[in-house]
């Protein structure tokens, strides 16, 4: 018999519906709290890459993912005059191989969000104030619901996980920085963009980012910015954008017009560029997946793909061991190590390819780019710039995890 089948899920962006997903599959009984008053739709592009994508597949959603991805044709480096420098189609640019494919983050969680929510319990507009673990359960307290049991807890809850803080201490404790931020918001289509993205170099060690996708009328525009020393509170939305906007200041281009439309952007999004390192994944009945326990940073363009594996992996080490937590959460681990520090890897290289740290720098990158389809065996150079992301998103095997038996 399956035991511990009472789980409740902290998130319900991506990793925690996808969880939520297998384990229903497999036949244990999951509760999804979300702190957010409902679905939080729209957001930035994520890529979904190798062994990923076989999970998508094997969920019987890969369809529905590629009938909304992105759609996107191709990206160009333009200069502050919006001269086209360099122009890259879209699947080199993105390093994407065979079914791999690319969403936005919202539109993600809404395909996964409506393939669970008539068999899984969602609680929004609330979320974990406290973890009392026992022998036969852990009692959760909560911000505005009653208190209740559940057999395990997950932590899905992104980079910044309530969770974590609970069950294993002080984010400040696994957090590794990159000196650098990132700011991502809608902004108009000025540019008339049609599933084609435009990066500028706006100095040195600033980028800017601006791109329209499939079905979308309005744009997105992203602002990264090395900050060796960046104090802000997280929830504090208004002096994050006037951040962004004092490391943007008095640069030409379009940037003054986008800073304008970042401040009257509602779903504005920022952040420092960092990745969770942790020596283990659980402690007692608590456990993570995603960002809130390996969060490989947006310049890995791994995160997605991390949750998705971990998801499928959690729940079906799970169900293997019959809902035996210490051993399941054991084989989670193991599993998911390896593929975890290769995908984690990518994102110091890559961060020093988006954000030039000189303006000779961003000159050589967009002049090579410029130059590519002319140099000599230019598929066995682009085939070596992209090996490395293309061995991490498939460094590991899935396993055939039976159905749990009930």
């Amino acid at each position: 018999m399956t035991k511990n089948r009472e789980i409740l899920i902290s998130g319900a962006s991506v990793a925690g519906p996808a969880l939520a997903w297998w384990l229903r599959h497999h036949g244990f009984r999951p509760t999804i709290v979300e702190r957010a008053p409902s679905l939080r739709e729209g957001g930035y592009k994520v890529d979904i890459r190798g062994v990923a994508v076989d999970v998508v597949r094997r969920m019987g959603l890969l369809d529905q993912v590629h009938a909304t991805s992105t759609g996107m044709r191709g990206a160009a480096f333009v200069n502050k005059r919006g001269k086209e420098i360099a122009t890259l189609d879209a699947d080199t640019f993105g390093f994407r191989h065979g079914d791999d494919t690319e969403i936005l983050r919202g539109d993600l969680a809404k395909v996964l969000y409506e393939s669970t929510r008539d068999d899984c319990e969602y609680v929004f507009g609330d979320w974990i104030t406290g973890l009392d673990q026992r022998d036969d359960g852990v009692l959760v307290t909560f911000a505005h619901g009653e208190p209740r049991r559940f057999d395990l807890v997950v932590g899905a809850d992104g980079l910044h996980s309530g969770v974590r803080a609970l069950a294993f201490g002080p984010e400040e404790d696994f957090l590794r920085r990159f000196d650098a931020c990132i700011s991502i918001s809608t902004v108009p289509n000025t540019f008339a963009l049609d599933r084609w993205e435009l990066l500028h170099s706006a100095a040195a060690g600033k980028m800017v980012n601006v791109y329209s996708t499939a079905r979308a009328d309005d744009a997105k525009a992203a602002f990264w910015f090395s900050a060796p020393s960046t104090a802000y509170d997280h929830r504090d939305v208004e002096g994050q954008k006037d951040l962004v906007a004092a490391q943007f200041a008095d640069l030409g281009w379009e940037i003054p017009e986008l800073l304008d439309a970042m401040r009257q952007a509602d779903d504005f999004y920022f952040d420092q560029v960092c990745q969770i390192h942790m020596d283990r994944l659980s402690a007692g009945r608590v456990t993570l997946v995603g960002d809130a326990g390996y969060c490989p940073s947006p310049a890995s363009g791994q995160g997605t793909s991390l949750a998705l594996v971990g998801a499928y992996v959690l729940a079906g080490e799970l169900a293997a061991a019959s809902g035996d937590s210490a051993a399941a959460f054991s084989r989670y681990e193991a599993e998911m190590r390896p593929y975890i520090e290769k995908n984690q890897a990518l994102a110091k290289t890559a961060l020093s390819g988006i954000i030039p740290r000189s303006r000779a720098f961003a000159w050589i990158n967009t002049r090579m780019i410029k130059l590519m389809p002319y140099l000599p065996g230019r598929n066995r150079v682009l085939e070596q710039m992209a090996r490395p992301v293309r061995e991490a998103a498939n460094a590991l095997v899935l396993k055939d995890y039976a159905t749990a038996v009930h």
